[in-house]
């Protein structure tokens, strides 16, 4: 998802979809994973230390490109870790 949801919302879409037909319950069960799972996007944020790289790399803040830099860093795991691979 491109957007923040609050659970309640997407709960409710969760108990449409499985009212609906077997293609939709399939849906309905995968969005109701990645709401228990620790890695859901409606969880996530960016870290501290990251955001203020962003912000000294990019002029716009909050920009598109900014937030997805941001992001990409705390996946790394911080800003001096961007752009090295993983063992």
């Amino acid at each position: 998802m491109a957007f923040k949801m609050k659970k309640a919302g997407v709960k409710q879409i969760i108990a449409e979809l499985n009212k609906a037909s077997k293609t939709h319950k399939g849906q309905a069960d995968r969005l109701g994973k990645m709401i228990s799972s620790d890695s859901s996007p409606l969880k996530g944020k960016i870290s501290g230390p990251c955001k203020t790289a962003a912000k000294s790399k990019f002029d716009v803040w909050p920009s598109a490109y900014a937030s997805g830099w941001g992001v990409r860093c705390t996946k790394a795991g911080g800003p001096g870790k961007m752009g090295k691979k993983k063992k």
